[in-house]
């Protein structure tokens, strides 16, 4: 499952992360790491983009974005 099929509410943890070197390496220095536990807080009305929690911090990806972070539910 990829971030962007994760619904609003739910918490998954990051598997892997892929797509072009600079976007991987932006996605890493927002605290976006393998292992990480994320949770989906709201998608925006027309489904982009959605706003996630990550520790302490909130951020907005965009869909495409979201395509490229690979994600398992938490048990």
């Amino acid at each position: 499952m990829t971030l962007d099929q994760v619904p609003p509410g739910s918490k998954v943890r990051i598997e892997t992360i892929a797509g072009e070197d600079a976007l991987v390496q932006r996605l890493m220095e927002f605290g976006l790491l393998e292992g990480e536990v994320i949770e989906v807080i709201s998608l925006a009305p027309l489904g982009d983009p959605l706003e996630i929690r990550c520790g302490h911090s909130r951020l907005s990806l965009r869909r495409r974005e979201a395509q490229g972070v690979t994600v398992a539910p938490l048990a």
